[in-house]
Formats: structure tokens, C-alpha cells, sequence
């Protein structure tokens, strides 16, 4: 019997404490996760010492800029990835985090669902132009049909003026990320019927195969990685086209957490408060996203969790 191991790669960027309490409920109520920290330390730094007494924890730092809606943003991802492998990091499944990411309930849990599935991942995907799509046709081609590049900020001023006039202008304007960004339309695309454009959240649980097909992918594909680099928002596109167009994987459509966009502005998930427990105890959801540091939910949550842990049997294993 081997235990079965989850890694949490966790990304993050601010607030420290609240990046410790995550990873301490983690190894309480999961004694047996692998976690890796994968912090952008140009907005603050992260101390190693509060993480010194648990075990198989890491932490990697780097102070690249990771920008909202770039593929700068997922590629520590792949790079976290590539360092557990190089240093042959012992795990059955990866579970992808955000700093103000949290449990909902007992990872124990969690873990027997990943001991008994027949698949191979849990990710939210759809075709970027089907009726399951969560943006329309227009969206998806100004998403993943045209290529990008951010102009120098001297020019933000004038270019949101024009923008105002851009259904006239062969180039795309857009300032969904604070600063504009210009496009245009691409003359061609890696898409087919072959390689359909798929879309979906950032945030999901895939199977060591998986993630080691997407670390080849990656290493194989250099002009989709390289078209993906133009796009925007290949944060929610890159890896449910690659694993999906692979046909290699049962992948179920359930990332089995929760988010709520609903009255939020430029695509930022609603800060979750207390208010919301009654929705967060439901039994479908692993995790959720957002919370603000020491936020009473999380002290609500973390009563729930530890109440559950206390009632649960030991970790489960693969029988061998």
C-alpha cells in the first residue's frame, strides 16, 4: 500500500499571513500533501521561517513580472512543475491555488474523492463557441483570434481617448487590465477543427499524467505556447486546449470550486464574508475563492473542517 499524495501548488502574490494560515489548515487536515509555493516576491516578500516546521513544503521566489491576463501569469505554473519533477518530488495529483484560495471542507474528503475517481482531472472546459461557452463569439475571438502587445505606458492617455472611436480603427483596444493593451485580428491560428479553442477557470485538480502531459506540451509546442503569448487571457484557455485536444484523458467538466463574478467589475471574483457559509458547507465544492486575510468565514471554515477531521478515517491509499 502506497499512500496517496496530493501536491497543492499554491501561487501567490500579497499578504502573507494569510498565505501561512492556508498552508497550515492544508497540513492539518491533509498531514500527508506535498505543497509547493510558487510566490511573486517583487510585491512583498515571503519569510521561510513560519514554514521551517512542516514538512515537504516549498517555497520558490522569483521576481519576474506576472501580469493579469498574460501568459506570465500561469507560467510559474509550468515552471513550478518542472523543478518537483527535476527533483523528484513524490505526488499522484496537483491541486492549483490561489493565495485567497481556502478549504470548504475536510481535505480528507477531498482525498477519497481523488482514491476512487475514474478520472483523470477535474477542470472546468468548453468550446470557446459552443452554447456552453461563458462568453460570446465576439469575446472568444478578441480573447484567442487576434495577438497582442502592451504599448508603452507614455501612451495609455491617448490611446484610451481613440479607443472610443476603435469600431472605425484596424487594430483592437482594450483596457480590461488597467493599461491598454492593442490587437489585431491573426492571419492564422493554431486552431481547426482538429485543435478546437477551448476556455474554462485558471483553478482546477489534475492527475500527475496530466500535468506531466502538460510539461511536455509545453516543452514540445513552441509555436502554440508562442501564439498563446499573444493572446490575453491564455490563462483560461492554454490548458484545457491542450489536455482536451489530446483525447488522452477522461477529464471531468467540475473543478469543484467556488467563485461567484456576479456584480464584480474587469472579471475580479467577489470577496467572500460570512454571510456566505450556508453556500460554501455544500458538500460540492473542495475549495473557494476570494477571501480577504482573517475574515471571519475563515474561522467558520476552519471550525467545519477541523469538526470533519476529527470525525475522518486515516488518509486513503492505492492498493498496489
Amino acid at each position: 500500500k502506497t499512500p496517496m499524495k496530493v501536491c497543492y501548488l499554491i501561487q501567490t502574490h500579497t499578504n502573507p499571513r494569510q498565505i501561512y494560515r492556508l498552508v497550515q489548515t492544508i497540513k492539518q487536515s491533509s498531514p500527508n500533501a506535498l505543497i509547493l509555493i510558487s510566490h511573486d516576491c517583487r510585491h512583498c516578500p515571503l519569510d521561510r521561517a513560519p514554514l521551517k516546521y512542516l514538512s515537504e513544503v516549498y517555497l520558490l521566489q522569483d521576481k519576474r513580472p506576472r501580469k493579469r491576463g498574460e501568459f506570465s501569469l500561469i507560467q510559474p505554473y509550468f515552471e513550478a512543475i518542472e523543478w518537483a519533477f527535476r527533483h523528484n518530488l513524490n505526488f499522484d495529483w496537483v491541486s492549483y491555488l490561489s493565495g485567497q484560495d481556502y478549504p470548504t471542507q475536510s481535505l480528507a474528503k477531498f482525498n477519497k474523492l481523488l482514491a476512487s475517481t475514474t478520472y483523470d482531472g477535474f477542470m472546468q472546459y468548453f468550446d470557446v463557441f459552443s452554447s456552453d461557452s461563458l462568453w460570446d463569439a465576439e469575446e472568444a475571438i478578441k480573447r484567442y483570434y487576434c495577438q497582442y502587445y502592451r504599448p508603452p505606458e507614455w501612451t495609455s492617455d491617448f490611446l484610451l481617448k481613440i479607443s472610443r472611436i476603435q469600431d472605425f480603427l484596424p487594430i483592437i483596444l482594450s483596457s480590461y487590465f488597467g493599461s491598454p493593451i492593442m490587437g489585431v485580428r491573426s492571419k492564422s491560428t493554431p486552431f481547426n477543427k482538429n485543435f478546437i479553442c477551448y476556455g474554462g477557470s485558471q483553478w482546477h485538480t489534475l492527475s500527475r499524467k496530466c500535468v506531466a502531459y502538460l510539461r511536455d506540451f509545453v516543452r514540445n509546442n513552441h509555436r502554440i505556447v508562442n501564439y498563446y503569448k499573444g493572446t490575453y487571457l491564455s490563462d483560461e484557455s492554454f490548458m484545457q486546449t491542450a489536455l482536451i485536444n489530446s483525447g488522452l484523458f477522461k477529464i471531468c467538466n467540475d473543478n469543484h470550486r467556488y467563485v461567484d463574478f456576479i456584480g464584480t467589475e474587469a472579471g475580479h471574483a467577489r470577496v467572500l464574508n460570512h454571510n456566505d457559509y450556508q453556500l460554501l458547507a455544500s458538500e460540492e465544492f473542495y475549495f473557494a475563492r476570494k477571501f480577504n486575510p482573517d475574515s471571519r468565514i475563515l474561522d467558520m471554515l476552519d471550525t467545519r473542517i477541523s469538526q470533519q477531521d476529527s470525525m475522518s478515517q486515516p488518509e486513503p491509499v492505492f492498493q498496489i
